[in-house]
């Protein structure tokens, strides 16, 4: 399994100089199958540079999983070029939720006034496979949802391939209980064993003061669910829209001091455009 980040940014893209080393792209994930399929999660507006990659492999073949319906994590879908290549082939799976809350969604984003391009006028075929709320396979990889504690809800995901396991839960706020959503102790439990979690962590205990039930976790929560899950490698996620790269230098060091002193074998990071993981 070969994960590749597209955009790691929260709420909204940014740019310059002080966001160079981990991007202003929003929400977009590649993961690669040992059985040679492609999944996207999410349409950030990291989406936009994968599509052009993909075109460039002439790989046309796709598979499309959501976490969920805020705009960051749509706004790349219309500009995702093999859209309107007629070579290209989607199969979205009925994410966060099931029957066709997934064919609403994508289609409201290019549906007029939104955008110029209407969703019937896509050269690409796309096709609705039934996923969430139950595990589903996507060829050598099982995937399995979570509800994730976040307004309007969503799903997180748990990706299993040879043994190996990747668990994913941006936009899940830890310090506070969503409708729908589930108690620390359920996200803990998935997550344990992960060879890699990327979870939320978008705010510092500084900022939770005035963010609560926005969302989004504070990052010493995850560090602590994360230790407790025994996961072997953190990622951390959804990058704060004012946070530059010498900040979360600042949070990594934080976050590798805790794990440090608790003698914990588990490497911390923030996850970054066009970083790889391979498990």
């Amino acid at each position: 399994m070969k994960i590749t980040c597209w955009g790691s940014r929260g709420s909204i893209p940014v740019s310059g100089k002080e966001y160079v080393k981990y991007g202003g792209d929003t929400t977009c994930l590649e993961i690669r199958t040992k059985s040679d399929e492609i999944i996207v999660v999410d349409a950030g507006t990291g989406i936009r540079r994968l599509g052009k990659k993909l075109i460039e492999e002439e790989r046309y073949e796709y598979n499309f999983i959501f976490t969920h319906t805020h705009w960051d994590h749509l706004m790349g879908f219309p500009f995702f070029k093999p859209l309107y290549n007629e070579k290209t082939e989607l199969k979205v799976f009925r994410c966060p939720f099931p029957e066709k809350y997934v064919e609403k969604m994508v289609t409201r984003v290019m549906t007029p006034p939104n955008f110029p391009v209407k969703y019937s006028d896509l050269s690409a075929r796309i096709f609705y496979e039934n996923g969430c709320p139950d595990q589903f396979e996507i060829g050598s990889v099982s995937v399995i949802p979570i509800r994730l504690s976040h307004p309007n809800g969503g799903s997180g995901y748990k990706f299993i391939e040879d043994g190996k396991t990747f668990v994913f839960l941006t936009d899940n706020e830890l310090g506070f209980l969503h409708p729908g959503g589930l108690e620390p102790e359920k996200y803990m439990e998935f997550s344990t064993g992960a060879d890699l979690l990327i979870h939320d962590a978008e705010f510092t205990p500084e900022e939770y003061g005035t963010t609560i039930d926005w969302g989004h976790s504070v990052y010493t929560e995850v560090v602590d669910l994360a230790l407790n899950a025994n996961v072997k490698k953190l990622g951390l996620f959804h990058l704060n829209q004012d946070r530059t790269d010498d900040d979360m230098d600042r949070i990594v060091e934080e976050c590798n001091k805790t794990t440090s002193e608790k003698n914990a074998d588990l490497e911390c990071f923030a996850v970054g455009t066009d970083m790889v993981f391979e498990l």
